[in-house]
C-alpha cells in the first residue's frame, strides 16, 4: 500500500520535471527553425527586387543604346552626303572648266591627254615636259575600279587602301599621278586635311608638267585655306593663275583670289 502511494507521487513528479526540459529542448529549435525561414524570405524578396531593378536597367542601356545608334548612323549618313556632294560637284566643276577651257584650241586630240605646260615654275624658270608611261590594260582596269568606289560606291577608306596599292604596284606612270590625286580628293572629303595636304603636294610639286598639276596646286591651295593657312593659300591660288594660265583650274583660283579680297 505505501509502495503504490509512493508511485502515484513520483511518477507525476518526474513526469512534471521532464515535460519542461522537452519544452526547453523544443522551444529554441523551433524559434530557429522560424528565424531562417524568415530571413530566406527577406532574401528571395530582396533578390527578386534587385533581378527587377537589373532588368529595368538592362532595359534602360538598350534603350540608350538604340538611340545612340540611331544618331550615329544619322551623322554618318550626313557626313557621306557631304563627301558625296563635295567630289561630285567640285569634279564637275574642274570637268567643266577644263572643257571650257579647251575648246578653242583642240584640234582633234582630247585635253584630257595633253599635259599641263607650266609657263614657269615659282623660280621664273620654265619647267620640262616628261613623257608618262602610258597604263597597260591591267592597270587601267586597276585604276577605273578605283574611280568606281569612290565615284558610284562611295566606299572611301576602301578606296584610300587600293590607291596606296596601286601606286605600289604602278609607279611612276601617267595613272600613278592621277591616283595621288584622287588619294588627295578623297582625304580632303573625308575630312583629314593634312593627309590631303601630302598627296597634293606630291602631285604639285613633283609632277608639275603633269595635266593633273594645275587642279592639285588648286586643291592644295583650298586645303591649306580650309587648314586656317590663309595666306598659304592665296600664295598657291596666285601661283595657280601664274603658272597654268589656260587652266580649269586657273579660272577656280581667280574666283577664290576674289572672293577672299572681297
Amino acid at each position: 500500500m505505501r509502495k503504490t502511494l509512493m508511485a502515484s507521487v513520483l511518477v507525476p513528479l518526474v513526469l512534471g520535471q521532464a515535460a519542461p526540459l522537452q519544452a526547453q529542448s523544443a522551444t529554441p529549435a523551433f524559434q530557429n527553425s522560424a528565424s531562417e525561414a524568415q530571413r530566406k524570405a527577406v532574401n528571395n524578396q530582396a533578390t527578386a527586387e534587385l533581378f527587377y531593378m537589373i532588368q529595368q536597367l538592362q532595359e534602360d542601356v538598350r534603350r540608350l543604346q538604340g538611340k545612340v545608334e540611331e544618331q550615329q548612323h544619322l551623322i554618318t549618313q550626313l557626313q557621306a552626303q557631304g563627301r558625296d556632294r563635295y567630289i561630285d560637284l567640285d569634279q564637275r566643276i574642274l570637268d567643266l572648266s577644263e572643257k571650257l577651257n579647251a575648246q578653242p584650241t583642240a584640234a582633234g586630240a582630247g585635253a584630257s591627254a595633253t599635259p599641263a605646260t607650266p609657263a614657269a615654275s615659282g623660280q621664273g624658270t620654265p619647267v620640262a615636259t616628261r613623257d608618262y608611261r602610258a597604263p597597260g590594260a591591267e592597270e587601267q582596269k586597276d585604276y577605273n575600279a578605283i574611280l568606281d568606289l569612290i565615284r558610284n560606291q562611295k566606299a572611301y577608306d576602301q578606296a584610300i587602301s587600293r590607291l596606296y596599292e596601286f601606286i605600289d604596284r604602278y609607279p611612276e606612270g601617267d595613272l600613278t599621278v592621277n591616283a595621288y590625286y584622287w588619294l588627295g580628293e578623297v582625304y580632303l572629303a573625308k575630312p583629314q586635311l593634312e593627309q590631303a595636304k601630302q598627296a597634293f603636294t606630291i602631285v604639285a610639286t613633283r609632277y608639275p608638267d603633269h595635266r593633273k598639276a594645275p587642279d592639285a596646286l588648286y586643291k592644295l591651295g583650298v586645303t591649306l585655306d580650309r587648314l586656317g593657312s590663309r595666306e598659304d593659300a592665296r600664295r598657291y591660288m596666285e601661283r595657280v593663275t601664274r603658272e597654268y594660265p589656260d587652266s580649269g583650274a586657273a579660272g577656280l583660283a581667280k574666283k577664290f583670289l576674289s572672293s577672299a579680297s572681297g
